[in-house]
């Protein structure tokens, strides 16, 4: 045991995209057979690891979670801004901007005003528990349009750890609420042809919660709103530390 404990430690960052891997079998697993899909495997996975990041902590008293633990210390560098950052960059650039073409009009307003609405609310929120700076408020805003566009924002603001975390959570319960509650808003809106997919996949913006939500409602629907749900990160990660910041700190000062 001593040996192969002393062989993962050596190679932590290999061990750490095992455990990854079996952590997402295992919430896909789940979500499959246990949701039926309606709750999206990633969210699972989300969540697993925020419970095993409190449990770490709890165990250790560090600020790491799992990473705290010498044999899980390969979790740290996986889970650091430079794999982050290069995985949203590798995303982007995977998208097709000929696609955001074919959504037209309604795609490109519907993805300005869903960003910009999530950074309001999220910031009105932020403001009615006591976060009055701008940082804060543009961190949680922005975790308010999905929990990537949060700790992304937060990282390059300079927030503090707390803040990034909440902004995580956030996304991660609009993730989760945009799963649940399409399937029965869906016919109250008109949520049943490519072009409202469109829309609303702009308008919510968190492509787990939407590809999930619309598969329980009509499973032809899922690529058109997955489509501009794409962009909606890319581009909450450009305006969240820039524009909607400076609109922050213009509103609130300081």
């Amino acid at each position: 045991m001593e040996l192969i404990s002393e062989v993962l430690i050596k190679n932590g960052l290999l061990f750490a995209f095992v455990i990854v891997g079996l952590m997402m079998w295992v919430s896909y697993y789940a979500s499959h057979h246990l949701t039926n899909g309606r709750l999206h495997g990633s969210a699972v996975a989300i969540i697993l690891g925020l419970v095993l990041a409190y449990v770490g902590g709890v165990m250790t008293g560090g600020k790491k979670g799992m990473a705290d633990l010498e044999l899980f210390a390969g979790m740290g560098i996986m889970g650091g801004a430079m794999l982050r950052d290069f995985a949203i960059v590798s995303t982007a650039y995977g998208v097709d901007l000929g696609l955001i073409r074919k959504a037209g009009v309604t795609g490109v307003v519907s993805l300005i005003l869903g960003i910009v609405l999530s950074f309001i609310v999220g910031g009105v929120v932020a403001l009615m528990f006591g976060y009055s700076d701008a940082v804060s408020m543009t961190t949680l805003g922005a975790g308010a349009a999905t929990y990537i566009v949060g700790p992304v924002t937060g990282t390059a603001l300079g927030a503090s750890s707390e803040i990034i975390a909440l902004s995580v959570a956030a996304g991660l319960i609009k993730s989760v609420l945009v799963m649940i509650g399409t399937p029965f808003i869906a016919p109250l809106i008109g949520l049943n042809n490519p072009k409202s997919a469109m829309a609303y996949g702009g308008l919510m913006g968190t492509t787990s919660g939407v590809a999930g939500g619309l598969a329980a409602t009509d499973k032809r629907l899922v690529p058109y709103g997955a489509m501009t749900a794409t962009f909606y990160t890319g581009l909450g990660c450009l305006l969240g530390p820039s524009l909607m910041y400076f609109i922050f700190r213009a509103v609130m000062g300081g």
